[in-house]
């Protein structure tokens, strides 16, 4: 999925006791009704973000991630977030190709032809 706007804001990277790192930005979609969407990155695609500043125009590839939480009175509240994998920036020149992360890794259940018989209908 990717999402494209402008940035709004750039926080400070945030470390935790476990190792885990986040830097978050938002942008403001350019759209009728704009939005202002937070995404995070984590770990080493925090790198991603550090030569982009606020104003810059953006397409961000995103994977929307949920979560349930279970409060200590046992009610179960849930939570989305936006996490960001790759980021180009775009300009009057088109995109910079130099902005893209490797892609997550694919994987795939088909049988090539060699391994078996091809039981499709068409």
């Amino acid at each position: 999925m990717e999402i494209s706007g402008r940035i709004k804001k750039i926080f400070d990277e945030q470390s935790f006791a476990s190792g885990f790192r986040k830097k978050e930005l938002v942008i403001t979609t350019q759209e009728q009704y704009p939005q202002d969407i937070l995404i995070e990155f984590t770990q080493d695609k925090i790198d991603l973000i550090n030569p982009l500043t606020p104003g810059d125009e953006v397409r961000i590839s995103i994977n929307i991630r949920g979560r349930e939480w279970v409060n200590p009175e046992g009610v179960a509240k849930y939570f989305n977030s936006i996490s960001g994998w790759r980021i180009e920036k775009l300009g009057a020149e088109g995109p910079s190709m130099n902005q893209y992360a490797e892609a997550p890794p694919v994987t795939s259940n088909f049988q090539s032809s060699s391994e078996g018989p091809d039981d499709l209908p068409f």
